[in-house]
C-alpha cells in the first residue's frame, strides 16, 4: 500500500512507479490519498494519517501484518534524534522488528530493520528494480536530514560500527522496558515498586538494592547488559 499525503506533487509519480513494479511482480498494490489541514505538528499529523490509512488498507486486504520499510540507518537516526531532544530508555526503544499496532489491530513488522540502507539499494540495483527518492530527504531544514547527511557520516568515520551500536542500544532499551512494563512478572509489583525499578534500570544500578514502600526490597543485577530483577515473595 502507498500513501499520498497531498504534500508533494512528486508523490503521484512515485506511487505510479511502485504500482508498475508491483504489477510486474504480481504483487497487489493500493494507493490512498489523505487530506491534511493546515496547522502545526504537520509531520506528526501526517504520520498519524499514514498509519490510519495503512490500518484501513490492511483490514480491507485481510492482512495479518503491516510491513514497513525502515532500515538500520533509519533506526540509528531515530536513536540519535531522541538523544538530541532528550529521552530515557523508553524513548530509545525505537523501531523494533515486531511492534504492536499504532492504529487498529494489525501488528507492525520491519523486515529490513537489520539491513543497512546502502545494502538495500545495492540489492535493488543488482536486480534492476527502480525506486523513487523523496526530495525532502535532501532538505537540510529538517533535523533528521542533517543527522543523516552530516552527523552519522562523521560518527561512522570515527566509529565504523556506530549504526550497529546505536541499533544495539535500541534493542537493549527495548529489553529493559519489557521488564519494566511487561505483565509478567511485574504484575505482582505495586506502583511504587515499578517506579523504583524504572529508576534503577535507567541508572544502570547493577547489584543495587532498591528499597520501596511496604518494607520490601527489589534487587537488580545486570548480566551481559540485561537487567535481572529479584522480586521478593
Amino acid at each position: 500500500a502507498g500513501i499520498d499525503h497531498g504534500l508533494r506533487p512528486e508523490a503521484v509519480a512515485e506511487l505510479n512507479l511502485v504500482a508498475r513494479v508491483a504489477k510486474e511482480h504480481d504483487v497487489p498494490f493500493t494507493t490512498t490519498k489523505v487530506n491534511l489541514a493546515d496547522g502545526s505538528n504537520l509531520q506528526q499529523r501526517a504520520r498519524q494519517a499514514r498509519h490510519e490509512a495503512l490500518a484501513a488498507a490492511a483490514k480491507k486486504a485481510k492482512a495479518t501484518h503491516i510491513a514497513l520499510g525502515h532500515t538500520a540507518d533509519d533506526r540509528a537516526e531515530t536513536v540519535l534524534l531522541r538523544i538530541l531532544r532528550g529521552t530515557g530508555p523508553k524513548g530509545l526503544a525505537v523501531m523494533p522488528a515486531v511492534a504492536p499496532p499504532i492504529v487498529g489491530d494489525v501488528p507492525l513488522v520491519r523486515p529490513l530493520v537489520r539491513a543497512r540502507r546502502r545494502d538495500v539499494m545495492a540489492h535493488l540495483r543488482r536486480h534492476g528494480v527502480p525506486w523513487a527518492m523523496d526530495p525532502s530527504n535532501f532538505d537540510g531544514r529538517f533535523t533528521r536530514v542533517r543527522v543523516r547527511r552530516e552527523v552519522l557520516p562523521l560518527l561512522e568515520d570515527m566509529s565504523p560500527s556506530v549504526v550497529e551500536h546505536l541499533c544495539a542500544l535500541a534493542d537493549q532499551a527495548a529489553e529493559d522496558m519489557s521488564i519494566v512494563e511487561g505483565d509478567d512478572p511485574l504484575s505482582v509489583l505495586s506502583r511504587a515498586q515499578r517506579d523504583a525499578l524504572k529508576r534503577a534500570i535507567a541508572n544502570r544500578k547493577g547489584g543495587s538494592t532498591v528499597r520501596v514502600s511496604g518494607g520490601k526490597d527489589l534487587r537488580v543485577a545486570f548480566f551481559a547488559g540485561t537487567p535481572v530483577v529479584f522480586v521478593p515473595e
